[in-house]
């Protein structure tokens, strides 16, 4: 299955909860007020927040008067553009090696899963890997991250559960710089109820990086889960606070009817989003591309 399909499969749920609202908004009727109220029910209905789809309707209509549009097909390629924009206006991370990607999210969005199909993305592109289980805080937590390593075929370095989180990742940094290794996926706790104690494990593995790792490029991603909608741009502001972001993987887009979300992301919060699950398969963790996206929105061949 191609890239476009896998997306196309995934947004269904969100797809089949708005192609007929489009369909039948960009078929025939005049291009006036009641128009615009009904694009702006159907974008939320997507759970497209309600400022960027007020941002989205007021570059449309500019360009609608600037252009001088008068059909809804002119109206429907105009508003792809637009949310193509929306989406590309924040540069995803160019990689550079060795590379140090320190990935957090809360518990339940599936953050040791994207970090093994992370992992095994790397190794596919020829890269070495290895996994720092520093997510010592919420049970097994270390153990189902291992099962991703070695369906991955990556190494990882752990230790018991209660461990110092720092002290996992001094220890994966000194075996990284001794083998040579390319990639270094930093597991974290995901937990917000103690917000205090994870800013401090945050920071501490931070500084620790920092000073034993100066010559790694750093990257703070966060996972988020689709299907919470605009939960996971809340999610995003916390985390944010603590460590500054640099990407967003997306999971569970192939199972919600909120893909939307993802134009609010983009559009409020000046962090791109780098990949997006479509699946369960191991393979099932994609760049993020806009044009297909927005494509697969309107349910395109």
């Amino acid at each position: 299955m191609g890239l476009f399909s896998k997306i196309k499969e995934g947004l269904a749920k969100t797809r089949d909860k708005i192609a007929y609202a489009f369909n039948k908004l960009f078929t025939g009727g005049a291009l006036n007020d009641e128009f615009y109220d009904e694009l702006e029910e159907v974008l939320i209905t997507a759970d497209v927040s309600v400022d960027t789809t007020t941002e989205i309707l007021e570059r449309l209509r500019d360009v609608v008067d600037e252009k001088l549009i008068r059909t809804r097909e002119q109206v429907r390629e105009e508003l792809k553009a637009i949310m193509c924009d929306i989406l590309d206006e924040n540069e995803k991370p160019e990689y550079e090696y060795p590379l140090v990607i320190l990935v957090a999210g809360v518990n339940g969005v599936g953050k040791t899963t994207a970090i093994g199909k992370l992992a095994n993305r790397f190794r596919k592109e020829g890269k070495s890997v290895t996994l720092a289980a520093a997510d010592t805080f919420r049970a097994a937590a270390a153990d189902q991250l291992t099962v991703w390593a070695e369906r991955a075929k990556v190494r990882i370095i752990k230790h018991s559960e209660g461990a110092d989180p720092g002290a996992v990742v001094y220890d994966a940094i000194a075996s990284v710089k001794s083998k040579g290794t390319d990639v270094l996926l930093i597991d974290t706790a995901g937990r917000l109820h103690n917000k205090k104690n994870l800013m401090n494990e945050l920071n501490k593995i931070n500084n620790i990086v920092d000073r034993e790792f100066p010559e790694s490029m750093r990257l703070n991603y966060i996972v988020l889960d689709a299907t919470t909608g605009q939960n996971a741009v809340s999610q995003v502001d916390v985390f944010d606070e603590i460590i500054d972001i640099d990407g967003i993987i997306l999971t569970k887009l192939d199972g919600t009817a909120k893909g939307g979300v993802v134009l609010s992301i983009a559009g409020e919060l000046a962090v791109p989003v780098v990949y997006v699950g479509v699946g369960e398969g191991i393979d099932d963790l994609e760049d993020f591309k806009s044009t297909e996206f927005v494509s697969a929105l309107f349910d395109e061949n």
